[in-house]
């Protein structure tokens, strides 16, 4: 038993110890090495009550806010080369990544939800935003996205989730659970299971 739950220990330790080395908004790094130290007693905290909190990660594709489980969240990386897989022209399947030494299959989330190129929604001319690399996954499926910018966590009530609205894209739609309110935005919270069903299927 201690020999399974040491690497665990020191693959959560090495994730925390390599977010985003680029300057960030204060207390983004606390917040996550609290969640890579905390995820089981903050699942074990929301299986024991339906009424308890609930935290995401939040990211921004295009012009589009998303969310997903920080349970999910195993990496965020800078941007690096994507190398396309010879015979394999899918808009969902990017390629290949290498992330700690870690080849990694790479998807277009954009593709799933149907998120075209439209304009960024950049928060500030003075407030910087950098591209990440985000390795996700669940028993023992992992595989990395780009994204556009990272916010980091945050922490919902079920009370806080409202209806998806009916302009939503139809691909979003069938992804996109119900909409958090998040400075002044709405969120879309995607259904993980979902999601990840479908990612795998896609590279299959």
């Amino acid at each position: 038993m201690s020999g399974d739950s040491e690497p665990a220990e020191r693959k959560a330790g090495a994730s925390a110890s390599s977010l985003l080395d680029r300057p960030l908004p204060p207390g983004y790094r606390e917040d996550w090495a609290r969640h890579f130290a905390d995820t089981a007693a903050v699942s074990n905290r929301v299986a024991d009550s339906a009424s308890a909190d609930q935290t995401v990660v939040i990211f921004r594709i295009g012009a589009e806010w998303l969310a997903l489980s920080t349970a999910l969240f195993h990496e965020i990386a800078e941007p690096r080369r994507i190398h396309s897989l010879p015979h394999r022209r899918d808009d969902m399947l990017l390629g290949i990544v290498n992330v700690r030494g870690e080849l990694l299959v790479c998807v277009s989330l954009a593709a799933l939800l149907g998120i075209g190129d439209g304009p960024s929604s950049q928060r500030s001319d003075r407030i910087k935003t950098f591209a990440r690399i985000v390795v996700i996954g669940r028993e023992g499926r992992r595989l990395a996205f780009p994204v556009d910018e990272v916010h980091g966590i945050h922490r919902y009530a079920e009370a806080d989730l409202t209806a998806t609205p009916a302009t939503i894209g139809k691909a979003a739609a069938r992804f996109a659970t119900a909409m958090i309110s998040w400075q002044g935005r709405s969120v879309g919270r995607l259904d993980d299971q979902l999601v990840l069903d479908t990612l795998d299927r896609s590279i299959a």
